[in-house]
C-alpha cells in the first residue's frame, strides 16, 4: 500500500512503476497546466484509455478539494472567535486555489491507478 502511494506521488507509471506519467519533473509543486505523456516511455503502457477517460478524475479532485477545505477549516477555526466566522472563508478559498494544480495532477494519478491492470 505504501509503495502505491509513493508511486502516485512520485509520478510513476501504474504498470511498470518506472516511467513518468507527466512530463513535468515535479508534480507536487508545479504551478502550470499538466502535460501528460500519451504512453509510458519504459513499457509503452497507454495512459489515455479512451476519449474522456479523465473526466472521472474530476470527482476525485472534488473529493480532494472538500477534504482540503475541511482540514483548512479545522486548523484555522481555533484562531477565530466564533466557530462559523465568515472571515475564515477567504482562507479556505485561498488554500483551495493554491492546491488546484496539485489536485489536477494527483487526481489523474489516482484515477489511473484505480483503473490499472493488476498483474
Amino acid at each position: 500500500m505504501f509503495k502505491l502511494i509513493q508511486q502516485i506521488f512520485t509520478n510513476k507509471c501504474p504498470n511498470c512503476g518506472k516511467g513518468k506519467v507527466f512530463k513535468d519533473k515535479n508534480i507536487v509543486f508545479s504551478m502550470s497546466v499538466p502535460k501528460m505523456n500519451s504512453k509510458c516511455p519504459t513499457c509503452d503502457y497507454k495512459y489515455i484509455k479512451e476519449p474522456g477517460f479523465f473526466i472521472g478524475a474530476m470527482y476525485v479532485s472534488y473529493g480532494l478539494g472538500v477534504a482540503e477545505g475541511l482540514i483548512t477549516y479545522f486548523f484555522a477555526s481555533p484562531f477565530f472567535e466564533k466557530s462559523l466566522d465568515m472571515k475564515i472563508i477567504p482562507i479556505i478559498i485561498g488554500i483551495m486555489l493554491l492546491l488546484t494544480f496539485f489536485n489536477i495532477r494527483i487526481s489523474r494519478m489516482i484515477w489511473l491507478y484505480m483503473f490499472r491492470s493488476i498483474k
